[in-house]
């Protein structure tokens, strides 16, 4: 989700070209032989992995193929509009769109998509002979069908993660402050308390030091789903609160309708949370996910919960990052119980992100766009977009000597998705996604303000989902 650009992606393209048609070049040229000339547009958010599309992905493909990419990578705000906004009128603006793990069960609902592996079935001579849908991680699960039908290509995915400053943790003075004040050694958070020490201590350092350094990020926009989002998918899990408190049997949201939205664990959750604000940056109340990157990436937290995708950039690119090389990685900080239940497959510590791409069926160029998805899943080209954009949708990848190398410059974050990644889940299959969104975070932006209490929030965000939840026929 920030995104940005990321590292010298010109500078990759002349070589994947070449590195990827010489290998692929018959199939790429004969299946784009009848559709050279051809034009398709994409759309996607502004991240580091859509740069890569455009800047590397998308010229690679129009050579080989002859077929056009307009690829546009906007707002998060903007590319859902945009995309929605075409299926519903069935305009054909778009011929493949970017979809988030978590609003993919909106759209099988109605009908948007392109069931991509009927169509390879019924049109062998579109199929490439290197798609293998058995090379992606289980993340492509997210964008099937009862039947095991895929819907998108996975483009990214990634883990939201705790990020440290080794060279504030690891610093001998700072170590025996520490440890004279809270009576235990400085390291990374393994739970909330320890957390907030941490937040308090070096907020506390920044204002003795005179420094633009506060104690943790906080994702806490007032006005924008990103706040929302961190609360329900990155803070409430690791308080033991799943599926954002609703219950997946009866789908009721308040306690006394069998969820666990206003549950005492999710109100101390939320209390926590905005309790942290005053450890975290002024920018904090105005900041989505970009915002949160891009406080961590100039030095103005010691700590901060960040979407992977941005641990390479922030850990290795100095035009974009002031604390290259003093990047830590860690899992995020939980109560007693929570890493126990994730371990068991019974819960999860946070949030497993990403997205992919699908091909709407108001597209009016599907063959051209299937051939581009199929494009971009080839094992070859991998390991280049996994170091730029700290992405990774192929099991083989991990392997890779270019992404080793660049494990060892981010702390091992590649690593730690790979072995750690189980622990984190994505969104809860809802297709009521947006409408219950909607309803539950004018309250959650309401407690960040201080307008009403964590508490009261969470009652009226229960109830107001359970009303919501009846309204749209899931309860009685």
């Amino acid at each position: 989700m920030f995104r940005k650009s990321s590292l010298g992606l010109a500078a990759l393209t002349l070589g994947l070209m070449a590195s990827v048609m010489s290998a692929k070049a018959d199939f790429w040229s004969d299946a784009g032989a009848n559709l050279k000339g051809a034009t398709i547009r994409g759309i996607s958010e502004s991240t580091p992995p859509s740069a890569y599309v455009r800047d590397v992905l998308a010229p690679a493909f129009s050579k080989a193929t002859g077929i056009t990419v307009e690829f546009e990578a906007t707002s998060w705000d903007q590319m859902y509009d945009k995309a929605i906004k075409d299926m519903e009128a069935n305009t054909g603006v778009y011929d493949f769109v970017y979809i988030e793990q978590d609003i993919i069960y909106s759209y099988l609902a109605r009908n948007f998509l392109v069931d991509i592996t009927k169509t390879l079935n019924e049109k062998a001579n579109l199929k490439s002979p290197t798609f293998d849908p058995s090379q992606f991680t289980n993340f492509v699960d997210n964008f099937k069908n009862a039947d095991g039908d895929i819907f998108g290509v996975p483009m990214e995915a990634f883990v939201k993660i705790y990020l440290y400053r080794k060279d504030l943790f690891d610093d001998p003075a700072n170590k025996e402050a520490f440890k004279a004040k809270y009576n235990y050694d400085l390291a990374p958070a393994t739970n909330h308390q320890q957390y907030r020490d941490i937040a308090e201590f070096f907020t506390e350092y920044g204002k003795e030091k005179g420094m633009e350094l506060w104690g943790t990020t906080v994702q806490a926009n007032t006005g924008h789903p990103s706040s929302f989002y961190e609360f329900v998918e990155s803070v409430a899990p690791t308080f033991g609160i799943y599926n954002w408190g609703i219950n997946l049997d009866g789908y009721g949201a308040s306690v006394e309708n069998g969820g666990k939205m206003n549950s005492p664990e999710s109100k101390t959750a939320l209390k926590w949370w905005i309790d942290n604000l005053a450890y975290a940056p002024p920018e904090a109340t105005s900041s989505t996910w970009d915002e949160v990157a891009a406080s961590f990436a100039a030095g103005r937290a010691a700590q901060g919960l960040v979407y992977g995708e941005n641990a390479a950039w922030i850990a290795t690119d100095p035009e974009k990052s002031a604390i290259v090389g003093k990047v830590g990685v860690a899992l995020p900080p939980v109560e007693d119980g929570v890493m126990e239940a994730a371990e068991k497959g019974e819960g999860y510590i946070g949030y497993y992100d990403g997205g992919a791409f699908g091909i709407p069926t108001s597209s009016t160029n599907q063959d051209a766009a299937i051939l581009f998805l199929q494009y971009i899943a080839q094992e070859d080209v991998q390991a280049d977009w996994a170091v730029a954009g700290a992405r990774i949708t192929h099991t083989a990848t991990y392997d890779d000597p270019k992404v080793k190398e660049q494990d060892a410059k981010v702390s091992g974050y590649y690593t730690l998705m790979k072995d750690q990644g189980k622990l984190f889940r994505g969104a809860p299959p809802f297709p009521f996604h947006n409408q219950v969104r909607e309803v539950a975070a004018p309250f959650i932006y309401q407690a960040i303000m201080g307008e009403i209490t964590p508490e009261d929030a969470l009652d009226q965000a229960a109830a107001a989902t359970d009303a919501e939840l009846k309204t749209l026929g899931y309860r009685k």
